[in-house]
């Protein structure tokens, strides 16, 4: 499943729960937000417009659950959040495509010299699950374009 990057939402805030939390956690959170917000589970006397506003929040926790809650699609959002956070947290230094970069049949590494003098490598086999490759040596980032 691919996440849309653009104003994505933070499906941890969504449950108040933090990516160290264990499932059990998470599962306790949603329940706990689910029950509260569960369109069957209003006061009648509730404004149209509150009761909008709250099937929203509902939807979102429901959404953030079916992310969370698997183990597959909560490994890939928190590669993808850390992903991000490393774009911005650390210089790019270059776009690269793999057939720029140097190829080495004997390891089945793909590598480029830094400015630095470092490099950066990258095995063919990671190729597929790596958009960020670190230098060796420096703190500079490559986003290897597929």
């Amino acid at each position: 499943m691919a996440f849309e990057r653009i104003n994505q939402k933070d499906w941890y805030k969504v449950l108040g729960a933090k990516p160290s939390d264990s499932p059990a956690e998470l599962k306790r959170k949603y329940q706990k937000l689910a029950l509260l917000y569960h369109p069957d589970k209003q006061e009648a006397d509730v404004p149209a417009g509150e009761v909008e506003e709250r099937v929203q929040r509902f939807i979102e926790i429901d959404q953030a659950w079916k992310i969370l809650g698997n183990e597959e699609t909560k490994k890939e959002y928190d590669l993808q959040q850390r992903e991000d956070t490393l774009t911005k947290e650390w210089p790019l230094h270059a776009q690269i495509y793999l057939e720029d970069m140097t190829w080495n049949e004997d390891e089945q590494l793909y590598t480029l010299s830094c400015r630095c003098g470092g490099s950066y490598s990258v095995f063919k086999s990671e190729t597929k699950d790596v958009s960020l490759v670190c230098c060796d040596t420096c703190s500079l980032v490559i986003e290897i374009l597929q």
